[in-house]
């Protein structure tokens, strides 16, 4: 894990942004929302001007004031420990929805930064409340959303704590594969915003040991490699090492 130094926030700019043209709306919002709901959703979200690499959404003590939905680009979220070490904790992709960490107590939890150019829709909370009042179903449907996110840490634990290498790696490609097909795009064929120092960070392991990884099922030819590139070519070689099941030899 590397150390990191503090960077001073940035101030970004929002313009009016329409959830009626968006093809990522079935994602972040209610499936069953209809067009005057569509019409009092869209007064109050804004979309960022474009946010580039290294920029910080928000950091850890900030007070908490919008939900944010990913309209391009990547985030990752990471915290820092008293020696000043960083610990990333995920990574949101176009259509997701961040900013939860800030509702328990008003104030976010952990940073957030671009790992590419980015923009993002900005729901502000308050207001989002009022509207629940009047939008059946959309305070489940962040529940839903929350809910979700619960249980993708919980999985994260469980791969950190008994899967290998391999197992561990196969679980974010897996993820990462659902997630751009529920976008309409390649579950096969995808570039990694992230980089492998991230990924190791991430699922607690060396760079040394992602890139060796990495190579490994691209010689045995479940994924192919080039740079950030990434095809998979074998998903059901994947899912065996997602549940540390060896490979079969013959003879």
């Amino acid at each position: 894990m590397a150390s990191t130094t503090p960077q001073n926030s940035c101030t970004h700019g929002f313009i009016k942004a329409s959830c009626f043209d968006c093809n990522l709306k079935s994602l972040c919002l209610p499936i069953s929302m209809d067009v005057r709901d569509m019409e009092k959703l869209d007064k109050i979200i804004q979309r960022s001007r474009p946010m580039q690499t290294g920029d910080h959404l928000y950091r850890s003590g900030d007070a908490f004031k919008a939900l944010f939905a990913v309209h391009s680009g990547s985030i990752k979220s990471y915290l820092i420990d008293d020696e000043g070490v960083e610990q990333v904790t995920g990574f949101y992709l176009p259509g997701e929805v961040l900013g939860f960490d800030g509702i328990a107590n008003s104030i976010h939890s952990c940073n957030t930064v671009a790992l590419e150019t980015s923009s993002l829709c900005e729901m502000p909370y308050e207001r989002l409340e009022e509207l629940t009042l009047s939008i059946p179903g959309l305070q489940h449907h962040f529940f839903q959303l929350m809910g979700k996110q619960i249980e993708t840490d919980h999985q994260m634990m469980l791969t950190l704590s008994k899967k290998n290498a391999e197992g561990r790696i196969a679980t974010l490609l897996q993820s990462l594969s659902r997630r751009y097909g529920r976008r309409n795009l390649s579950r096969n064929a995808m570039r990694l915003p992230m980089s492998r120092m991230d990924i190791g960070n991430f699922l607690g392991l060396t760079i040394e040991t992602v890139s060796r990884t990495f190579s490994r099922l691209n010689k045995e030819g479940t994924i192919s490699v080039d740079g950030r590139e990434i095809v998979i070519n074998d998903h059901q070689r994947l899912d065996e090492l997602c549940h540390d099941q060896p490979r079969e030899h013959a003879g």
